[in-house]
């Protein structure tokens, strides 16, 4: 994979990274954020294929969800650890290293051995033995698919296909416009080295039946908020419970209502027993990202959430502000 030359200190990270990786001695953990994505499991299969491919020693433990279950092997992906095996370095992927509470499979709180972060978010505090984090990057797979060609493997379909799957997902089938050039061009190389995208999609097109059975549920709280440029909706356990659903099948909804003409921010409010989840996805110059940072959360400016330990009319309480100070703020870059 070649790298991207006009940014050497990119180049430079993800070549110290590929050193720490091949220098270290022994076993892999492979880690990335709770409720995995397609770029988190697809970052993890890859990466966690090409070191056994250099037939070193890996655990990943990661749980997917329902609609992605179809692409790991079984015995590919393993139980949550504890204690990390002795000797391990840590590779967490997808997720700042330094946010225990969102890196899944282990507690990193109590690891000190040496830890490997590829990442893509702007929040990232980029403290780690070796760390590649590039808010430019719209998928961590992008940096992972680097660091695999500076460890020297080469790109097969088995460790292409989830690579391709972490770029497919995180921008939204190439629609978003955190797509580069040198997305495509990382793209074209896992297809010219066998990446599954038509079985990909058509997998990831399939939804179970509660899916759409809960969908007439959520749509029924449906909301147009400031002349339209908000659309809002929520679900609870009790209309799960009514569709046999489970969370999974909310997943995919805040995407939908993003379609929602005219719209410039999708919120889906989870209301769970103890807290209330947010996904938000947005369009054009509002953010996403300043709505979930206002309420404790981060993410991506299109793409961002938030977990709040709050009820129902607090989080809404602090949400509706959110949105209208970040309205306002889009509103007046537009007028500069």
């Amino acid at each position: 994979m070649t790298l991207n030359s006009a940014n050497p200190s990119y180049d430079r990270d993800v070549q110290w990274a590929a050193a720490c990786l091949l220098d270290h001695p022994g076993p892999f953990v492979v880690v990335a954020h709770e409720n995995p994505d397609g770029d988190a499991l697809g970052s993890v299969l890859g990466l966690t294929r090409a070191l056994r491919a250099l037939g070193r020693e890996v655990l990943a433990p990661l749980t997917p969800p329902r609609y992605l279950s179809f692409l790991p092997r079984e015995g590919e992906l393993c139980a949550p650890l504890d204690p990390v095996p002795e000797g391990a370095m840590l590779v967490v992927l997808d997720v700042d290293n330094n946010d225990p509470a969102r890196v899944a499979g282990v507690d990193i709180s109590a690891f000190q051995g040496p830890v490997v972060n590829l990442d893509h978010h702007g929040t990232n505090a980029r403290r780690a033995s070796a760390c590649v984090v590039d808010p430019d990057k719209p998928a961590a797979a992008q940096i992972v698919a680097d660091v695999i060609g500076a460890l020297g493997v080469p790109l097969t379909e088995e460790i292409a296909t989830p690579l391709m799957l972490g770029l497919n997902t995180d921008t939204g089938g190439f629609r978003f416009d955190s797509v580069t050039p040198g997305t495509f061009e990382c793209a074209a190389k896992l297809r010219a080295a066998g990446a599954r995208i038509g079985w990909l999609n058509d997998q990831l097109g399939q939804h179970p039946r509660s899916y759409y059975l809960l969908l007439r549920e959520v749509l029924g709280t449906l909301e147009f908020l400031h002349g339209g440029r908000v659309v809002l909706a929520r679900v609870d356990e009790a209309m799960l419970a009514q569709a046999g659903a489970t969370w999974e099948d909310v997943e995919a909804y805040v995407s939908l209502l993003r379609g929602a003409e005219g719209s410039q921010l999708a919120v889906m409010l989870k209301e769970y027993p103890d807290r209330i989840k947010l996904s938000l996805r947005s369009r054009g110059n509002v953010s996403a990202q300043n709505v979930a940072v206002k309420l404790g959360g981060g993410g991506h400016v299109p793409a961002a959430g938030a977990t709040v330990l709050a009820p129902y009319a607090e989080v809404r309480a602090a949400l509706d502000a959110a949105i209208t100070a970040e309205l306002a703020r889009a509103a007046g870059e537009s007028l500069a």
